[in-house]
């Protein structure tokens, strides 16, 4: 098997990481060392994060928050106490940093490891837990919802803060308007940390690269998704493209690519990472469908039904339409075009969409989309890397993103087997 570094990347034009546009920089780009696929050498620094990745990244982030909180309060308490502060506790209590610890085994993967390298990999990693708290932060908002994680979202919070200081509409909109702040504040602390990492001239382009076109994929993917609950859009075709935006490449391809990134892997081993990331990204988006109507909150960390009642164009929504049109079924039909977009809709209307969305058949073909995104991200996955400790425990983490959190499960001929995750790893935060 040919080594996974490229012995001079500038070469291998154009990136292979999937652009946005084409680079308009023809100037010659800076070598990028070689470093041979080592991926199993012993290394003091990176086999330190391997035992603990979750909590590397963890201290990663805690002295990112610590410069940043020190910077707010000398600008002024009061900001950094009540917006700063929350922005990063909401940061600390992400848990299971499962997007950087796919970056960081994805470096692994693909031979990274020395001192230099595993240093601007957390740091990275940290970044992506804070692009992390942007998205959930505004997309809370937008959808309205009181919860996250088992506790108030963060603009319910700020509005429950200040209750009593003004009548209710105002309270409420001040919450309103300091969670967009609060993500706006953490996407600038994300992009600063990806800015002043050091990185040698080679990596620190394509990460600018991935990383400027992962912030345009989010916001592209948001803004198709508002407009589909605005028109009552029912295409399945853009629900899948609102999903591959939002969620898939963020949540899974992007941070892989990255991971590469930082290792100097070649054009192929990322293409092959990039499609495999891809795949499995949208069976996690497709999972977290199924996880909004049949999922348990307690493990899901929401109420149930959330996408129903603000009437998001999912694809397991379009596809239980299309069926039911398809069939004549009146009453089917009926169920779903009350519920999709009633934010009124009670547990028992709620019960009775999960029965079309079973009685349509659209649960059970959703599961077998998932099951055949899964396998063909893995299939592209096994086929990148060669053999190694690295690469057995990235393979856990892709597997278990498809993982199921509904009180049932998905029905046993469908449902992929289980893998173990590394040690402190999980599957990606149930919504996006």
């Amino acid at each position: 098997m040919s080594p996974i570094q490229a012995k001079d990347p500038s070469a291998a034009a154009p990136s292979p990481v999937p652009r946005l546009s084409a680079s308009s920089d023809s100037s010659p780009r800076a070598k990028r060392p070689h470093r041979p696929h080592q991926p199993d050498r012993p290394d003091p620094a990176a086999d330190a994060v391997d035992a603990d990745v979750a909590g590397a990244v963890g201290g990663a982030l805690e002295r990112v928050l610590a410069d940043r909180l020190a910077r707010a309060g000398a600008l002024d308490a009061l900001f950094a106490v009540e917006l700063a502060g929350r922005v990063a506790r909401f940061t600390r209590e992400g848990g299971k940093r499962t997007r950087s610890q796919l970056l960081w085994w994805s470096m692994r993967a693909c031979g990274g490891g020395d001192g230099p390298t595993v240093a601007a990999t957390l740091r990275i990693g940290a970044a992506l837990e804070l692009l992390q708290t942007c998205a959930l932060v505004h997309d809370d908002l937008m959808d309205g919802s009181a919860l996250r994680r088992g506790r108030p979202t963060l603009h319910a919070d700020l509005r429950d803060r200040y209750a009593g200081s003004a009548p209710a509409d105002r309270t409420a909109r001040f919450g309103e308007a300091s969670a967009v702040l609060a993500g706006d504040l953490a996407l600038a602390w994300a992009d600063d940390v990806v800015a002043e990492t050091a990185l040698d001239p080679a990596t620190a382009a394509t990460v600018g690269r991935v990383w400027s076109d992962m912030r345009t994929e989010m916001v592209a993917g948001q803004f198709l998704d508002l407009q589909g609950q605005l028109t009552g859009s029912r295409s399945r075709p853009q629900a899948l493209r609102a999903a591959h935006l939002k969620s898939a490449l963020y949540s899974v391809q992007r941070p892989l690519a990255l991971g590469a990134a930082m290792a100097g892997a070649d054009g192929r081993t990322t293409r092959a990472l990039c499609s495999a990331g891809r795949c499995v990204g949208m069976a996690f988006q497709l999972r977290d469908d199924l996880d909004d109507v049949f999922g348990d909150p307690r493990l899901t960390g929401k109420s149930c039904g959330d996408d129903i009642r603000t009437g998001k164009p999912t694809y397991l929504a379009a596809l239980a339409l299309a069926r039911a049109e398809a069939a004549a079924d009146r009453p089917a039909m009926t169920v779903l075009e009350r519920a999709l977009g009633n934010e009124d809709l009670t547990p028992a209307g709620l019960d009775g969409v999960r029965d079309v969305l079973v009685g349509t058949g659209a649960r059970q073909a959703v599961e077998t989309k998932i099951a055949r995104l899964s396998a063909r991200g893995l299939r592209h996955f096994d086929g990148a890397l060669p053999d190694s400790v690295a690469k057995s425990l990235l393979r856990g983490l892709l597997t278990s993103a498809t993982a199921s959190r509904a009180t049932d499960g998905p029905p046993d001929r469908v449902r992929p087997a289980p893998a173990a995750p590394p040690e402190g790893s999980a599957a990606p935060e149930n919504r996006r």
